[in-house]
């Protein structure tokens, strides 16, 4: 695949101002626990909100629509698809749901791709399942009703090698380390629309498997955030940075950068979003030293500074030692060993153990 062969992953220069956000994207995706633990009712009226907006921006970007009370009751399937645009919808809702439940237990195949579409498509008149069996160029109208050609993706009788490609050089590159998930994910999407493998439903699909790939690398804004929202108010920038990445794409000489830097400015996005909507868990001290405090609880055992920063990635070392040195003073912590090799004990434990070997 262009996107992955070596030649050109090797050769991928990424600016600093992207190096930048993915090590911002990181910093969010370290705090995801913490907000698990700290304000889960808040996390799962943002789930349900989520899946709402991602249904209905992620169609109606494609021009799906359904009446907002017809929407509600297909999202809470508790009627059947009338249309074809309800068809459509039901069917993201389904697939949508599925990569929400069971993302790491789903295998990132091209076999798996067309089960999905498959699943995508079951109330529409347009059978899914299969590749496309006639060229499909992407066309765009002008405002003076001119048509013009953006792209020709892959032929159809070349779609099938494609895609057992392009998954095989995904999970390639993601097993090797050497390049960062953060670029190889939109490179797969941007791949995977250049060749547009399917008859119908190639956006929507993209963005599904967009949230399947973050899911499977750690990265779960999307249970939260609705990144089709984000493309959709965005959606200018959206076709017009995949239609500069994919100029040059079947000679190897397209620059991905363009949608790369789109992709991971919706994820930081959504990833701000989020924590906002939460809220500032961790900006007053005393939410700080909770969160150290409940992080101190669940260790077992005597454990270090590092190991409580590992648990608290929102709290600095100077304030963790802090705390420790706090509940070292009131008797609840102490000191084992010393030097750099030192741990902490939890007091009660010790006393328990002690009560126990009598």
């Amino acid at each position: 695949m262009p996107s992955f062969s070596p030649d050109f992953l090797n050769h991928l220069s990424v600016p600093p101002h992207l190096v930048r956000t993915i090590r911002a994207i990181g910093e969010h995706k370290g705090r995801q626990d913490l907000y698990r633990l700290q304000a889960p009712e808040k996390l799962e009226n943002l789930r349900q909100v989520a899946v709402i907006q991602s249904v209905e921006s992620s169609n109606r970007i494609e021009g799906v629509t359904a009446p907002p009370e017809r929407l509600k009751a297909l999202l809470a399937e508790k009627t059947t698809p009338q249309d074809r645009s309800e068809g459509e919808i039901a069917g993201y809702r389904d697939v949508l749901a599925t990569i929400h439940g069971a993302a790491m237990d789903i295998p990132f195949t091209d076999a798996v791709v067309l089960q999905l579409h498959r699943d995508l498509m079951k109330y529409s008149t347009q059978p899914g399942g299969a590749w496309k069996a006639a060229p499909n160029e992407i066309e765009e109208v002008r405002p003076d009703g001119t048509r013009f050609i953006r792209f020709d993706p892959t032929a159809p009788h070349l779609t099938p090698t494609a895609m057992a490609d392009l998954h095989r050089e995904f999970a390639a590159a993601l097993k090797s380390g050497e390049h960062d998930p953060l670029i190889l994910v939109p490179l797969y999407v941007l791949d995977f629309l250049c060749i547009h493998p399917f008859t119908d439903g190639n956006g929507r699909m993209a963005r599904l498997l967009s949230a399947l790939a973050l899911y499977q690398q750690g990265y779960d804004v999307a249970r939260y955030i609705s990144l089709e929202r984000l493309i959709e108010t965005t959606k200018e920038g959206y076709y017009d940075t995949l239609y500069r990445a994919s100029q040059g794409w079947h000679e190897d000489g397209h620059d991905p950068m363009p949608w790369i830097d789109y992709w991971l400015g919706i994820l930081l996005g959504a990833y701000r979003e989020m924590e906002s909507r939460v809220g500032e868990l961790t900006t007053d001290q005393g939410t700080k030293a909770d969160i150290v405090v409940a992080a101190v609880d669940r260790m077992l055992g005597d454990f270090s500074i590092s190991e409580l920063q590992a648990a608290c990635p929102s709290v600095s070392r100077i304030w963790i030692k802090n705390v420790l040195d706090e509940l070292k003073r009131d008797g609840r912590l102490e000191v084992v060993g010393r030097g750099r090799g030192s741990k902490w004990r939890k007091v009660l434990e010790q006393h328990s153990e002690r009560h126990n070997g009598i």
